[in-house]
């Protein structure tokens, strides 16, 4: 759960530092006076989109930090990450400076704005205020009717990914089947083209490696004579002259060797010249060694030399480097392989049959955990409805069919009735604002059952409510706060009235006339006297506290 959350130099927010409790908290205050900035703030620190408008102005830079405790899933995240946890929690940070520039951590390690929301996703589900208006939309009600029916979870998911990537190859071999149908000459031309060029480098049967060695080959062939004269020379200098310097050297190390009997000091002398005659002794067997293998062979430099410009004729046909020649053998044969696949209509009709049935079975799978996921969602949802004053009502959520996709067999479409006896309509036609905002509401509490998300935000998702659903809603939420960490952004007397933990967002001005947002944690009395300004507006009477005295004490 969220333990902490620090703000610095936010929006119209100067330094905040809040404490939150497990249950149900609600953040109340006037309007414009900063309760969503917190959602927002909060928002950045889970790897959200921001820029430069996002700090305050006159200051440097933002600086959002949001302490959590962590499950188990988010703490293999963390040690699979490589990122240490400390004090059994997970503390995320996001900077952004007044140039744009941002910079995100974990654990006080540099993290991608991508880390932090794969770890926000894990602590934290976010019910925003327009939830209402995306539950008109078949994408969205197919994501939420997924949630519910727990793709979120490894055994439903990988059904699902199944279903895409079926999907996905299926339609590939498709495309490929109708293309080589429309082009069949030109990948006739193409095949051809291949099969020659693969002939020609099967023909040169060019190896690894090969270029390098035919280059150094070539390189002391051409250069034989030169290579012997050399060695020679050196050879005749050191051991087969009239005056050899291995023979000078030893002559010098014999006599130095009876010096050393008569002056101790010349055996440090005689200790750097032997070392130097073993040295040359050396030298003498390995240039014997050497002008044993070096000959002239121009038979052999002229067979070299016809194959290194083989070997460069071909690199330059084919426009790569010749040590590269191996590889593009290897690429054009490839290609050919799956042209000669691709050109196989029996076999490429078999091969997309085949993918086909796959596809099938695994979309059939998914439809199933989906339908038992639609009956069960229609049921909760429409309990939920009794309660929240639509008496009567019924809720369900239809699973049509719909050509194959990725998504599988499927539309999903949320059905609603607002009345006993009346079929079932979609419903962006049947709704009106009042009821589909309540209808929001019940599907995000039950779908929050759904995930194991340990913290729940809803931001003003109550909106188009009030009066005695209001106090239904806030039961709803003080429910889920006993299993879950809730924090609610209401201006609902009826909701905060609900909560465990009550925060209070107002403005304020600074010494230079800047305004500011401030919020402070409200004991019992100052609980009574912002539920009774939520209930009376600026005016408070004794009537609007003794009526919020009496919602607390109905607690």
């Amino acid at each position: 759960m969220l333990r902490t959350l620090t703000i610095r130099d936010f929006v119209i927010v100067d330094a905040i530092e809040l404490e939150f409790a497990s249950g149900f908290s609600v953040f109340t205050g006037e309007t414009g006076a900063g309760k969503s900035i917190l959602i927002d703030a909060l928002q950045l620190a889970l790897g959200g989109r921001g820029d430069a408008s996002v700090v305050r102005e006159g200051a440097a830079k933002a600086d959002i930090t949001a302490d959590f405790t962590v499950s188990e899933a988010a703490a293999a995240w963390l040690a699979h990450n490589e990122f240490a946890i400390d004090d059994g929690g997970a503390l995320l940070r996001r900077v952004i400076d007044n140039a744009g520039r941002s910079k995100a951590y974990i654990n006080g390690i540099a993290a991608t704005a991508t880390q932090l929301r794969d770890l926000g996703d894990m602590l934290v589900d976010i019910h925003g205020q327009h939830a209402h208006q995306s539950l008109l939309k078949g994408d969205a009600q197919r994501a939420l009717l997924d949630n519910q029916a727990g793709f979120k979870d490894a055994g439903a998911a990988s059904i699902a990914q199944e279903v895409a990537a079926a999907h996905k190859q299926w339609r590939a071999l498709v495309r490929q089947r109708e293309e080589f149908e429309h082009d069949a000459k030109n990948v006739l031309i193409e095949r051809e083209r291949l099969e020659w060029q693969v002939g020609e480098l099967d023909k040169l049967a060019v190896k690894p490696g090969e270029w390098t060695e035919v280059s150094n080959e070539h390189s002391r062939l051409s250069h034989a004579a030169s290579l012997l004269e050399g060695a020679q020379e050196a050879l005749a200098a050191i051991s087969e002259s009239d005056h050899p310097i291995l023979s000078q050297l030893s002559s010098l190390n014999a006599k130095l060797g009876k010096l050393v009997d008569v002056d101790a000091g010349l055996q440090g002398v005689l200790d750097c010249m032997e070392p130097a005659r073993i040295q040359l002794q050396e030298a003498v067997y390995a240039l014997n060694d050497y002008l044993d293998k070096v000959e002239l062979d121009p038979e052999r430099l002229r067979q070299v030399d016809a194959r290194l410009e083989a070997l460069h004729g071909a690199a330059r046909n084919y426009r790569v480097a010749p040590e590269d020649l191996p590889a593009e053998h290897a690429a054009l044969a490839e290609k050919l392989r799956q042209l000669a696949d691709a050109s196989d209509m029996d076999g490429l009709r078999k091969q997309e049959q085949l993918v086909e049935t796959r596809y099938m079975a695994a979309a059939a799978r998914l439809s199933k955990i989906r339908a038992a996921a639609a009956r069960q969602l229609g049921i909760q949802v429409t309990a939920a409805m009794q309660e929240l004053n639509m008496t009567g009502g019924s809720f369900a959520v239809g699973l049509n069919s719909s050509e194959p996709s990725s998504n599988g067999l499927e539309q999903v479409e949320f059905l609603v009735a607002g009345h006993a006896g009346v079929a079932p309509r979609p419903l962006a036609k049947v709704a009106s604002g009042g009821e589909l905002a309540r209808i929001a509401l019940a599907i995000s509490v039950i779908t929050s059952n759904a995930t194991t998300t340990p913290t729940l935000i809803f931001d003003e998702v109550d909106s188009g409510i009030g009066g005695a659903v209001a106090e239904v809603v806030g039961r709803l939420l003080k429910r889920l706060g006993q299993e879950r960490q809730v924090l609610c952004v209401t201006h609902l007397p009826q909701v905060a009235s609900q909560a465990n933990q009550h925060f209070q967002v107002a403005k304020g001005t600074t010494d230079a006339g800047k305004t500011v947002s401030h919020i402070d944690v409200l004991d019992n009395k100052a609980r009574v006297e912002e539920v009774a300004r939520m209930l009376g507006g600026l005016e408070i009477t004794a009537t609007t506290r003794k009526h919020a005295r009496e919602l607390l004490a109905g607690v």
